[in-house]
């Protein structure tokens, strides 16, 4: 009898643990707007200004790469004001890793960058 339950007990850790494993995994895999969703509120977060798109996302070995377009500075009239794209990095997780501004540029401007956002 007391085999029996030790038998039983080893298993029933061992279920315990795979289940942990299968509950981490599943946790740690984010879909893509909750990415997104993510990544705009941690660089609004950190930076004080407002994200207002994102124009480009990509899933890469480490995480995640996106572009962020940010309103840096408001102008009257609206087409005058100031944004940003910022490039962030995001690990598996959704945890930003490190964000940096690649271009600025006035709202009203057309795009002179290469078709494709890069």
């Amino acid at each position: 009898m007391t085999n029996t339950s030790n038998t039983s007990g080893s298993q029933s850790s061992s279920n315990s643990s795979e289940g942990k494993r299968k509950e981490e995994t599943d946790d740690d895999a984010m879909g893509p707007m909750d990415v997104l969703r993510q990544a705009r509120a941690q660089l609004s977060e950190l930076t004080g200004m407002e994200a207002e798109s994102v124009s480009s996302f990509e899933r890469t070995e480490d995480g995640w790469t996106l572009e962020i377009e940010v309103l840096e500075l408001v102008r009257v009239p609206d087409t005058m004001s100031l944004l940003a794209s910022y490039e962030v990095t995001l690990d598996p997780r959704g945890e930003l890793t490190g964000y940096r501004r690649v271009r600025r540029y006035e709202r009203g401007r057309a795009d002179a960058r290469k078709p494709g956002g890069r």
